[in-house]
């Protein structure tokens, strides 16, 4: 089976990237310009009507949503390779994966795209606004869950690729990383670790 992912540089799309360079499976990645606008062209939108990254063209169809896709790289790859087989721990970690994508995305979005929830500048302004507070209290709650190497603890899984890509988001929310010393270590870890040096290059990136 041949996977197609499109992605987009420095976007969450990234942690999937990272999950299939991990899986050992065949893809093949396709790059979107999101400033260019290749998100919404006719064909990406017939491919992916939601217009957004990542998206997963698999022989039996599309699948979006990092989480969606973080979970079905995981059951490709070999058991207990890129997620839990306990279904309490796996159960976790999509717990973990669902906050980042329903909170912790959230408040970043705020900062970049506050015209998504208001068409009112002074309310655009005012949820930019505290974009920062509300990552360091995203990353305060990280912080305080992670225990050993990874968000797992001892077991690496698609939940590190993810945490990766949302710490990297950081610096340029007002917030420094140093402020949250396991989540900085993870972050060190990751950069060490083949998959995210080859899924890094692909984005044209030396490092995150």
């Amino acid at each position: 089976m041949m996977l197609t992912l499109y992605t987009a540089p420095g976007s969450c799309s990234r942690a999937s990237h990272i999950a299939l360079e991990e899986s050992g499976l065949e893809f093949e990645v396709r790059l979107v310009d999101l400033v260019r606008g290749d998100q919404r062209r006719p064909e990406y939108l017939a491919m992916n009507p939601k217009g957004r990254v990542p998206a997963l063209v698999t022989d039996q169809g599309v699948l979006t949503e990092s989480p969606a896709l973080l979970a079905y790289i995981a059951a490709l790859a070999p058991p207990g390779l890129l997620a839990p087989v306990d279904p309490f721990a796996l159960a976790r970690m999509q717990a973990f994966n669902l906050y980042l994508a329903a909170t912790v995305q959230v408040a970043h979005a705020h900062g970049r795209r506050a015209s998504r929830w208001s068409d009112d500048v002074a309310a655009q302004a005012s949820m930019a606004a505290k974009v920062t507070q509300n990552m360091r209290d995203c990353f305060t709650l990280i912080e305080a869950d992670l225990e050993g190497d990874w968000v797992m603890g001892d077991v690496y899984s698609v939940a590190d690729p993810y945490l990766f890509t949302f710490s990297a988001w950081l610096e340029s929310d007002g917030v420094d990383i140093a402020e949250f010393p396991r989540v900085q270590a993870h972050y060190q870890r990751m950069t060490q670790r083949p998959a995210v040096a080859r899924a890094l290059k692909v984005e044209g990136l030396p490092h995150a």
